[in-house]
């Protein structure tokens, strides 16, 4: 059962939670300089999946990112298009497709990672190393159970 102090604790959690959304929306974390939101945020998860683990098919994409095939493809189209990914046949399933990110994607996946890391730079300047390390430690930790939650609640999830 709740208590008054967890329902209080609760409220402002999901009151702060909103309003990191708004605030994060608002400003697209999109990073500072010549490169700020110059990527959307779809684009720039799967560029960075790709980048992290390396060439995949788009279902293994899809799967690793929580997301449908269907979704994935339909983001995927315009990376392929402007060159920052490529596609390959799978080589054991000539009838598979595999993405990787190019040589043209690696790059502006890094001039965006480095106006992102900026402007977390100067939101976070007055901090210690200790209380980024902890709030990047505690939001990690939120992201998965919320993806965790997630998946257990929706109808392709696990049966509660």
């Amino acid at each position: 059962m709740t208590t008054h102090p967890d329902t209080a604790l609760l409220d402002a959690l999901q009151h702060q939670v909103a309003v990191f959304a708004r605030r994060a929306e608002q400003s697209r974390l999109g990073g500072v300089g010549q490169a700020r939101n110059s990527m959307d945020r779809a684009a720039y998860l799967l560029l960075n999946r790709l980048d992290q683990e390396g060439p995949m098919g788009v279902k293994a994409l899809a799967c690793g990112m929580g997301i449908d095939s269907s979704t994935v493809t339909r983001q995927v189209a315009p990376l392929v298009d402007s060159g920052l990914v490529s596609r390959a046949t799978h080589p054991e399933d000539g009838r598979a497709v595999v993405l990787e990110l190019s040589e043209r994607g690696r790059t502006r996946l890094e001039e965006v990672r480095a106006s992102r890391r900026a402007l977390m730079a100067l939101v976070t300047e007055g901090w210690s190393e200790d209380d980024r390390d902890a709030f990047c430690a505690l939001l990690t930790r939120f992201n998965t159970s919320l993806a965790t939650l997630t998946t257990s609640l929706s109808p392709a999830g696990p049966a509660s």
